[in-house]
């Protein structure tokens, strides 16, 4: 069965151009050009992954983001005119899975839904394992975290980073190891985004994430992850 995508882009004519390509690679795609309508069909009948416009009409996409990330952990590629690191974080901090700027190679985006929904099926496929350390719990072919039983809504970048750094407790890894697990290789982006991630990460399972005893900082290096104990 071919993947769905929906794309919320308010350019009609870069819509289309979007469409066509995803048809031709064997996608099911649906169009829409409106943040309301975007969110709504998102709810309605998820997609295997939204391509989403920053700025949309009626509702904007960061908005649209936030709102999915409260329920649900479809992959979220965003597309934008904006071009700065801070946007970029931004949309990576809001629960983004990839980031695109305008313009871009339609065979390039591709490329990333393709990437993206690869990653996602990998970790449906992968056996019954539980990986533990401490209090969190991660539950790799259910795409599940928990911290001491509580389920915690992790985006499919979270959890890729979350899954790497649980299965080897202790060990560090450069911000450069990390950001190979949630991106293409070679692609422009700064070692910002694991921290981005990161910050995120200890938002939601930390008792206190200005004083993590989970996810560890390393400095000069990365993270690691601790055994559920600050580690002396």
């Amino acid at each position: 069965m071919s993947a769905y995508v929906l794309v919320a882009e308010d350019d009609e004519k870069q819509a289309e151009l979007i469409r066509r390509y995803l048809v031709h690679d064997g996608y099911a795609v649906t169009v829409v050009h409106d943040g309301p309508t975007a969110l709504d069909m998102a709810v309605k009948r998820p997609p295997d992954l939204l391509v989403l416009d920053w700025m949309l009409p009626g509702l904007d996409g960061l908005e649209i983001c936030r709102r999915i990330r409260d329920t649900g952990d479809m992959p979220i590629l965003m597309l934008t005119a904006r071009s700065t690191e801070d946007d970029l974080l931004l949309g990576l901090g809001i629960g983004a899975d990839d980031y695109m700027t305008k313009p871009f190679r339609p065979r390039e985006l591709v490329a990333r839904i393709r990437t993206l929904l690869r990653r996602t099926r990998q970790q449906e496929r992968t056996g019954e394992v539980l990986l533990k350390a401490g209090p969190l719990t991660v539950a790799p072919d259910r795409h599940e975290v928990s911290v001491n039983g509580l389920p915690v809504n992790c985006t499919p970048s979270e959890f890729r980073l979350l899954s790497t750094l649980v299965a080897a407790p202790g060990r560090v890894f450069t911000r450069a190891q990390l950001l190979h697990c949630i991106t293409d290789h070679g692609r422009a982006v700064t070692e910002r985004t694991v921290d981005m991630h990161m910050m995120n990460l200890r938002k939601k399972i930390e008792i206190s994430p200005r004083r993590p005893e989970l996810l560890l900082t390393v400095h000069g290096v990365g993270y690691k992850l601790s055994r559920g104990r600050r580690d002396v």
